[in-house]
């Protein structure tokens, strides 16, 4: 499918790249700052035709809030569902990803999903391990596996950046901490979760962690999941509900399939049962998405046929 159409592709790319001007660089985070806001650029990964690449895919980011979905599925893996949502909810939120107002205001003082910002540190406080280097190092090693890129690793420069820079975090880290939503130490839990933002990948790397959880957790080529089913299966509802901050509602009307954007422009997108696909376009809006990347992925899922309830 994607071979034979490259020239769509690129199509694709071209008519988008105008909204590029529309948005701006996170630079809120002064490290990300630094970015190209014109760059543009999607890789497709599917599970018959390979790897397809069109626009600016050898551009470099940060995983940022993508890495959400990463740590939720190893913090899964430690401790199962039933644990993990009785600190994290399930529910979709029309608040921005950094905001503290539901946890002071519910009564369970739970944040909402593991998406936002609150629920993303809970989900790090849980993953196991004797200390933030291991903690990080099973996640890298999972990331490899999947990506089958071994150099994945961490954006050092701007690690440092977020930890100077997120004192709203340590705010809803503190926070959980006093009603005890977080149960270990605080400065490692935020530690864990500033380097799982900072880790340092490619769209390539994106498409193929979405092939990965298209293909309910198996990595090409091998018959047996390495991930339950019925955890990816809770991975890619809840980015379809909750992974594009809070716009995922109207992303979901009108694109139709589970992902997760970050703040460096980044975009991890599933099409289950067939692809995944891995953007770039560090210009994003008031919202925290890729202004064009955002475009792209509605024009691809019409092109093709991708959204979830598309008849047929």
């Amino acid at each position: 499918m994607i071979q034979a159409n490259k020239k769509t592709l690129q199509r694709i790319l071209d008519d988008n790249r105008k909204y590029t001007a529309d948005g701006k660089v996170a630079d809120y985070i002064p490290e990300l700052g630094h970015a190209n806001p014109a760059a543009l650029g999607f890789t497709l990964a599917t599970k018959n035709d390979g790897i397809a690449s069109v626009g600016d895919c050898d551009t470099t980011f940060t995983l940022q809030s993508i890495s959400k979905v990463i740590s939720l599925l190893v913090a899964l893996l430690d401790h199962g569902p039933k644990k993990v949502f009785a600190k994290v909810g399930m529910e979709p939120s029309g608040d921005p990803f950094n905001s503290i107002i539901k946890l002071e205001t519910m009564d369970h003082h739970k944040p909402l999903n593991p998406m936002i910002n609150a629920g993303a540190i809970a989900i790090a406080s849980m993953i196991a391990g004797n200390h933030v280097a291991e903690r990080f190092q099973r996640v890298c090693e999972l990331l490899h596996l999947m990506t089958a890129n071994t150099h994945i690793s961490l954006n050092e420069q701007v690690y440092r950046s977020e930890k100077a820079t997120g004192d709203r975090n340590r705010s809803l880290a503190y926070f959980m901490k006093s009603t005890g939503i977080i149960e270990t130490d605080v400065e490692e839990a935020l530690d864990l979760y500033f380097q799982l933002c900072s880790i340092q990948v490619r769209c390539s790397d994106l498409a193929k962690i979405g092939l990965f959880l298209a293909n309910w957790g198996r990595i090409e080529g091998k018959d047996s999941p390495l991930v339950d089913p019925c955890i990816v299966q809770i991975l890619l509802t809840i980015m379809m509900t909750s992974g594009m901050y809070n716009a995922s509602g109207e992303f979901a009307i009108h694109v139709g399939i589970p992902a997760k954007s970050g703040v460096s422009g980044g975009i991890l997108a599933v099409v289950p049962n067939k692809m995944g696909i891995g953007v770039i376009g560090p210009a994003i809006d008031d919202k925290g998405n890729s202004v064009a990347g955002m475009r792209i992925l509605e024009d691809l899922s019409k092109e093709y046929g991708l959204h979830v309830f598309s008849e047929g």
